[in-house]
């Protein structure tokens, strides 16, 4: 699909675009809605997104809270009851869970930390960043192996 072939649902349709500054009949002639004078009526004209006429802004009204670290770790989350979808003895490593499409390579900055949610039915080896305590328990419980790359 090309933006050319896009068109709105049936039963929707388009508003026809407005014509500006084309005779007092259009009822957008003359001014062309921008109204008599001021700031918005000039070229280039009109104020940044916030701006509320010099009044202090809502965002700086507003109290700040709290910091972002900006060392913080970002693991993209993997549960082990995801994991049943492989076959006996299969070796999960970050590769295979990008290519199954379990894992968004953009979320997985740091790597991946598989967390203990749900059940583990197969027999695997897990390859990853980080395992919770849990999840590296029902793994090896179900005869896998955890290992941390």
């Amino acid at each position: 699909m090309k933006l050319n072939d896009l068109r709105p649902n049936q039963g929707g349709g388009t508003r026809p675009k407005k014509r500006l500054g084309r005779g007092i009949g259009s009822g957008l002639g003359k001014t062309a809605g921008k109204g008599h004078k001021g700031q918005r009526a000039r070229s280039g004209g009109g104020v940044r997104p916030g701006f509320e006429g010099g009044q202090m802004p809502l965002f700086r009204r507003i109290p700040k809270r709290g910091f972002t670290n900006i060392f913080a770790k970002e693991y993209a989350i993997v549960n082990v009851e995801e994991l049943n979808r492989f076959p006996e003895n299969t070796v999960v490593t970050p590769e295979l869970l990008f290519e199954e499409g379990i894992v968004n390579k953009g979320k997985a900055v740091d790597g991946i930390k598989i967390l203990g949610d749900g059940d583990v039915k197969v027999k695997l080896t897990v390859k990853a960043q980080k395992f919770s305590k849990t999840a590296a328990e029902k793994i090896e419980a179900a005869g896998g192996k955890v290992e941390v790359i």
